[in-house]
């Protein structure tokens, strides 16, 4: 019979597979959609990322703290374990990134579907902010990765 603990293991490694995956879903169905240039398409996928993120990746994340403090907690690790700290301040990072992300993506998603209903370009401000959203992927993609590596390896430092 599983214990609580494992319940616990299980959410936790499932909330990492959740992050990353929706994470780099919907990066990767943003950038396509950008891509074509087509501002309908990208009024449509905005919307469908946007939606993705919010009900995925806020969930997980919320879901994330809460079970690698209990995880910390019922194994006997301290918050100042080199790889429990760095693993914490990685996650800040990660959250950093990821909500002005979230707000980007609602820009994106507006501005494409204005151009789209008046049958316009899409505007310089949808290209500069596509430049910050994905500047801001970059870090974040690569703490989540960094992150996903503490957890397994848990080096000591």
């Amino acid at each position: 019979m599983m214990e609580w603990i494992d319940l616990i293991r299980v959410l936790h490694v499932l909330g990492a597979c959740v992050l990353i995956g929706t994470g780099s879903g919907i990066a990767f169905f943003m950038v396509m959609a950008h891509r074509s240039g087509d501002a309908k398409l990208i009024a449509g996928v905005g919307s469908i990322v946007v939606i993705a993120d919010w009900v995925f990746t806020a969930s997980a994340a919320i879901a994330q703290p809460i079970t690698g403090l209990l995880l910390i907690h019922h194994v006997g690790w301290s918050l100042s374990d080199g790889w429990v700290w760095l693993s914490l301040v990685l996650y800040g990072v990660i959250g950093a990134c990821w909500l002005p992300v979230v707000v980007i993506q609602m820009q994106l998603r507006d501005l494409a579907v204005e151009a789209s209903t008046q049958n316009a370009p899409l505007p310089p401000r949808y290209h500069k902010l596509f430049r910050i959203w994905f500047a801001l992927g970059v870090p974040a993609l690569t703490a989540i990765v960094a992150l996903l590596w503490l957890m397994v390896v848990r080096p000591d430092f």
